[in-house]
């Protein structure tokens, strides 16, 4: 029997519609993406569970879309297709947190210089770029520096003040807030209903206050409680787990 997907894993967002907040993010990058006029470096910084990973994804399935529809991916084309099977030829995900070595980011050099297999573009999103290693982020800054015309680098990071000066200055950057209470709250209300549930306003107020602005707490807190909720979800039922 097949595990059953944690709530922010089975709703993360398809495309930038879908983000929950982040207006102002998303609308540079829907920009950029309609003029076909987007950096060869974004990094992404900010408060854990507020979509840097999402997007991050989401960018790299929309510019290799074979059949963009304005800004957001066709999803039926071959290569949103792959990329929706985790099986992209041309999308690269690395997390820096179990792979801060010199050798991975000297594997990412060596195949920079390559085609694409399938697409437009080679992407490398790496997560948690803080944590590379000195040596790691030099082998980095000289593959940032001149990057082939077909490569896109996307990193992500809960701790901008670690990231080198010359990193920063050779990227495109987006710092991500935690999201505001009315897009959060819509969000978990989206997600309730789509589980045949409910949720009231006092305990939708409790979940944001809990979550400070982290979707991906939010949902994790609404998928503890709804074990012991048949229908609608209450304060009450909160404090049973949380307080």
């Amino acid at each position: 029997m097949e595990n059953k997907k944690s709530l922010y894993r089975q709703y993360r967002p398809k495309n930038l519609d879908e983000v929950a907040g982040h207006e102002g993010i998303k609308e540079i990058l829907i920009s950029e993406i309609k003029n076909s006029n987007f950096p060869h470096a974004l990094l992404f910084s900010g408060q854990r569970g507020t979509g840097k990973t999402s997007i991050a994804k989401i960018m790299a399935k929309t510019i290799n879309c074979e059949n963009l529809q304005g800004y957001n991916p066709c999803e039926e084309c071959n290569s949103c297709k792959e990329f929706n099977k985790n099986a992209h030829a041309d999308i690269f995900e690395m997390d820096a947190a179990s792979n801060n070595g010199v050798d991975e980011i000297r594997n990412i050099k060596m195949n920079v210089s390559t085609m694409p297999v399938m697409s437009k573009y080679k992407v490398y999103i790496i997560d948690e770029v803080h944590m590379l290693t000195n040596s790691a982020f030099n082998a980095l800054l000289k593959t940032l520096e001149e990057p082939p015309t077909h490569v896109v680098f996307i990193l992500a990071t809960t701790e901008f003040s670690k990231i080198p000066e010359t990193i920063i200055s050779r990227c495109q950057l987006f710092n991500f807030k935690g999201i505001t209470k009315n897009a959060l709250e819509k969000r978990i209300s989206q997600v309730c209903e789509k589980e045949g549930m409910s949720i009231n306003n006092e305990a939708l107020e409790e979940i944001f206050y809990m979550s400070d602005g982290s979707l991906r707490d939010a949902l994790n807190y609404l998928e503890q409680t709804m074990v012991i909720t048949n229908s609608e979800i209450t304060s009450e039922d909160l404090k049973k787990f949380f307080i």
